[in-house]
């Protein structure tokens, strides 16, 4: 039978420990679960009981979000999950590294930092590389933070624009039936290139951009014949260009200019049987110097916790039925 001992630890922070607990104490519950331990708050003070294990590594979990808060940061069911798995894989002090590795103050004051190990390394990849693989599932900042990166270049003058595409591909639906001229009927599949621009710079300033064409947003057909030099060129979704498309794509790259393709494997809409560019690419390319491919797992989405573990149970179906 497991000796359980009782732990005590001072509250630093009212508003810290108000978060930590979270909505109805769902975040208690949460670590409670998963550490086997009760946790007690009385007066200025929680009282942790349950096995030596578990209790020091409730104290490690309640030690690091008190001085995430304290840095200035808000903590969510992410960063409950997220600390909780580091510090029960061995890992320490993983919340603070990340939140003082700042990517950029977007136009609203708000701080864009790296959420998980590997959107930091993905980050890193960014600032190091010229042309860059994110390969990912839905949820993991791929785009965003590749958007992220091409405004604060932008910013700096390291390139004087910006250049996002994504191949129009029918995800079961027909791009003939909808509405309008051909512009009007891609532009649904450009609108998350827009709401990332949007919660960047704003609307106003991504507006003037655009009329100014500091910024381009075109669908991945109009690339073709082009050269790009002294741009931030996004590819999104590649996992839905042809191999044809995504080497023109990559030789569309000029003298300046960095490229970030990004794309999730799992979600391909390409007919039956046709080869994706983005599978092809990392077949082809994994060894050039110059090029890195970075890899974010279901660890790394920072959604509604219901996402990671929907992403989970399909990969564990699809594993099962490659087997």
């Amino acid at each position: 039978m497991t000796e359980h001992i009782e732990a005590r630890l001072k509250v630093s922070d009212i508003g810290a420990v108000a978060e930590i607990f979270g909505r109805q104490d769902e975040n208690i519950a949460l670590i409670e679960r998963n550490l086997q331990v009760k946790i007690v708050a009385r007066g200025e003070e929680l009282v942790i009981i349950g096995s030596s294990q578990g209790v020091e590594q409730a104290r490690q979990i309640f030690h690091e979000l008190q001085n995430y808060y304290a840095a200035g940061n808000r903590i969510t069911l992410h960063e409950i999950n997220y600390v909780l798995r580091a510090v029960r894989s061995g890992q320490k002090n993983i919340l603070l590294d990340l939140a003082s590795d700042v990517a950029l103050v977007t136009a609203r004051g708000k701080a864009v930092k790296p959420r998980t190990i590997g959107q930091q390394k993905y980050i890193a990849a960014l600032r190091q590389n010229d042309i860059v693989f994110a390969i990912g599932p839905a949820g993991t900042g791929k785009t965003y933070l590749a958007v992220v990166m091409a405004i604060k270049a932008l910013r700096n003058k390291e390139v004087h624009r910006l250049v996002l595409t994504r191949p129009a591909v029918e995800a079961g639906e027909k791009l003939g039936f909808l509405p309008g001229d051909l512009q009007e009927k891609v532009n649904p599949y450009l609108r998350p290139l827009y709401d990332s621009l949007y919660d960047v710079l704003g609307f106003e300033v991504t507006q003037k951009y655009l009329e100014k064409n500091i910024i381009e947003i075109a669908p991945l057909a109009y690339m073709r014949g082009r050269t790009l030099d002294d741009a931030y060129i996004i590819l999104d979704e590649a996992q839905n260009t042809t191999t044809e498309q995504m080497k023109m794509f990559l030789t569309r790259l000029g003298f300046g200019s960095r490229a970030v393709i990004t794309g999730d494997i799992t979600q391909i809409d390409l007919p039956r049987g046709q080869l994706s560019g983005l599978v092809h690419a990392r077949q082809v390319l994994a060894r050039v110097s110059g090029i890195s491919f970075q890899y974010l797992s279901s660890a790394d989405i920072v959604r509604h916790p219901l996402v990671q573990e929907i992403v989970k149970a399909y990969d564990a179906v699809e594993s099962a039925a490659d087997r």
